[in-house]
């Protein structure tokens, strides 16, 4: 078995895709349109699915916003460097919830990002 996606619904496509490819840096790597079903999945990666996980965003139509609930925690990706990722991002127009620096009782340097659809997205500076 391997991690194959993570599903995250998003109340406005562009808007997210933007903020993937364009602040986050992927690549949109397949969209699909079911106007049956009147929805819209879009997946965004670093790599190609045959070679990791990658999200998919979910957009269906006619919905605009969803309530995250508490159970949902964050997605977690590795940097270089966390200090300069949440510049970039910042200079990108992301937002950053929690500036980079060690995790509280831990000497990881982390940061925290949010997605336009109020996600989280942990950096986890590469040791």
């Amino acid at each position: 078995m391997r991690l194959l996606h993570t599903m995250l619904r998003v109340g406005d496509l562009d808007r997210s895709l933007a903020f993937y490819t364009e602040v986050l840096g992927m690549r949109l790597l397949r969209r699909q349109d079911y106007p049956e079903g009147k929805f819209t999945l879009a997946f965004v990666g670093y790599q190609d699915e045959s070679e990791a996980a990658v999200i998919e965003l979910t957009h269906n139509w006619g919905v605009e916003s969803y309530e995250l609930g508490t159970a949902y925690g964050h997605i977690a990706l590795a940097v270089p460097d966390a200090y300069a990722a949440c510049d970039a991002i910042r200079a990108r127009g992301g937002k950053v919830v929690r500036e980079a620096g060690p995790m509280k009782h831990g000497s990881t340097v982390i940061a925290f990002v949010e997605d336009p659809d109020g996600y989280k997205i942990e950096l986890i500076q590469a040791a």
